[in-house]
């Protein structure tokens, strides 16, 4: 699923291991059966590996000993050193996962359950918005004379003209990028098993076709549209482009 290797009875934190069979089992579907987003299940699974293995240096050698009193100082020491929203984002991945041991019977009560989490208020957004001035400067920039510069401008003017998120876009498939009423239209897969099916402005129309019709990828109805650059041949693989190596190509274009 994506790029992340889900988690198996070799990397499961020491107070599962002590707790017994049922205990792990019930860790391994929290992930493999309930959470269905590959981002989630990852940042999930990070902070309950964090918050377990933070309980057993201090002592709480299995996941029944664990009381408000652990979890709520593991919050106050987080609130330390990373900010409030991943504070909160982690108190709820150790939520969700207690409430899960509750229902399959591997804990009697939600340790988490009575911990309130730091208090945010978000009046305007982080997330900056570019100037068209901005974003036009950001395209031509880009050399589209190699096939990685036509991927990389459509793969911007995708996010810039349909505001897609950039793992709906980098899920995109060819059979995706379709025609209707002489325009190109895409069909992204959002959260939650949703499809947003879209006409294409006259730029990112131009640029996938471009971009498509140059990588000999039309035929491939089943690949994906954005793909990684072989190191060896500095052509397109056959494999989807990681949202890590695309957040470090925006990064470096916008550079």
């Amino acid at each position: 699923m994506n790029d992340l290797v889900l988690p198996t009875s070799a990397n499961i934190p020491t107070p599962l291991i002590d707790a017994g069979q049922k205990a792990q089992m019930s860790f391994l579907e929290f992930f493999t059966a309930n959470i269905q987003n590959a981002n989630t299940r990852r940042a999930y699974y990070s902070a309950s590996c964090e918050f377990l293995t933070w309980c057993h240096e201090r002592g709480v050698v299995s996941i029944p000993l664990i009381q408000p009193l652990h979890v709520a100082a593991w919050i106050e020491e987080l609130g330390q050193t990373v900010s409030v929203p991943t504070v909160k984002q982690r108190l709820a991945a150790i939520r969700h996962l207690f409430d899960w041991f509750v229902v399959h019977q591997v804990v009697p009560v939600n340790p988490t359950a009575s911990v309130r989490g730091p208090r945010h208020v978000v009046k305007r957004g982080k997330t900056p918005v570019l100037e068209p001035s901005e974003t036009r400067q950001l395209i031509e920039r880009i050399d589209t004379a190699r096939i990685v510069g036509l991927r990389d401008r459509a793969l911007i003017g995708m996010m810039v003209y349909s505001f897609a998120r950039i793992g709906a876009a980098l899920s995109l498939k060819v059979v995706d990028v379709y025609t209707q009423n002489r325009r190109l239209w895409v069909r992204l897969h959002e959260k939650g098993g949703k499809q947003h099916d879209m006409p294409c402005h006259h730029n990112l129309e131009i640029w996938l076709d471009e971009y498509l019709e140059s990588a000999g990828l039309w035929e491939d109805r089943k690949g994906f549209v954005f793909r990684t650059i072989d190191r060896d041949t500095k052509e397109l693989s056959d494999r989807p482009l990681p949202q890590a190596n695309a957040y470090a190509m925006i990064q470096c274009r916008a550079r």
